[in-house]
């Protein structure tokens, strides 16, 4: 038994960071409400959590956070954080598609060339050891997966991500590899797997996966999901940067420093939840913005 719970705890590590890493390749459905933000929440943001009635978890929920410019060039301008998990309902999708109608530029991740495709477009075939996790996924959860649902083809639509060349030269430039990132991230995760609440949810991820039941292997899934935070400060090197975060996301800003120059006054950034509490310190250090508000939407629904 012993050694099945730390096989499954090593699945677990897997399926989490799996949500970061799908972008190499290439909600209960309730209306969206604004949610008060305390000074401390506003200092350390969240940007996937699981909503409760009383005790009872009710959906996997992840944010838009908005951001105003306050200062400079880009004064008045505002920059939407837009956290994505990489499985979720239809209606999840479908609203997100709605919502990113109204903005002057979605600034999208995907680990590609956007001169060959965009992610809709993208070629089918071959094996991928990711994509065939994600379909996994997808299929013992009873969720949908985020390439088949987004409309990428807007003209509003914009690649902010790293090309595969630039990936793989500043992985190189780190001497830098997946074992490696695997590895650190193993390390994080099994030191958090070590406290009781971590055991208690090893042994729910095992109940879970027993019994086959969507709902409770969702359930378990989004505990682990909130303690992402801590599983992928394991990915940074010892300068506290990583290709697959940091990296990225200083790619993906350049792209907004070039669309906000280029007059938009509002921006999205479409990127994993994984990737938002590194964007938010970029925003306030960079680009002089304060979040001005935090609303939520249901990506699984968990009962």
């Amino acid at each position: 038994m012993k050694h099945t719970i730390h096989s499954l705890a090593k699945l677990v590590l897997g399926l989490s960071v799996l949500t970061v890493l799908s972008t190499y390749v290439a909600a209960q459905e309730t209306p969206l409400g604004k949610q008060p933000q305390t000074k401390n929440s506003l200092e350390k943001p969240v940007f996937l959590r699981i909503d409760r009635e009383g005790k009872e978890p009710r959906a996997l929920q992840v944010a838009i956070a908005r951001y105003e410019i306050l200062a400079g060039p880009n004064q008045g301008a505002t920059v939407d954080l837009v956290g994505a998990v990489h499985v979720g309902t239809k209606q999840y999708y479908s609203d997100l598609n709605q919502r990113f109608r109204s903005y002057d530029a979605v600034l999208y991740e995907l680990v590609a060339d956007p001169e060959v495709n965009k992610p809709s477009q993208r070629a089918e075939g071959g094996f991928n050891p990711i994509g065939g996790l994600q379909k996994g996924m997808k299929g013992a959860l009873e969720l949908s997966f985020q390439l088949d649902e987004v409309d990428y083809n807007p003209k509003n639509f914009v690649h902010a991500d790293m090309s595969p060349t630039e990936f793989g030269e500043d992985m190189k430039k780190r001497n830098d590899g997946f074992l490696g990132m695997f590895a650190r991230m193993m390390g994080a995760g099994f030191a958090t797997q070590s406290t009781k609440k971590g055991q208690e949810q090893q042994a729910e991820l095992l109940a879970a996966m027993l019994s086959k039941d969507p709902i409770k292997m969702r359930r378990a899934m989004a505990e682990q999901f909130e303690t992402m935070e801590g599983q992928m400060a394991g990915l940074a090197d010892k300068d506290g940067k990583s290709t697959l975060l940091t990296e990225r996301n200083r790619k993906a800003f350049q792209v907004l420093e070039s669309e906000l120059k280029a007059g938009k006054k509002k921006v999205a950034i479409f990127y994993g939840a994984a990737h938002l509490p590194d964007m938010h310190e970029r925003l306030m250090r960079d680009f002089q913005a304060k979040p001005t508000e935090n609303n939520w939407i249901d990506a699984w629904p968990l009962r």
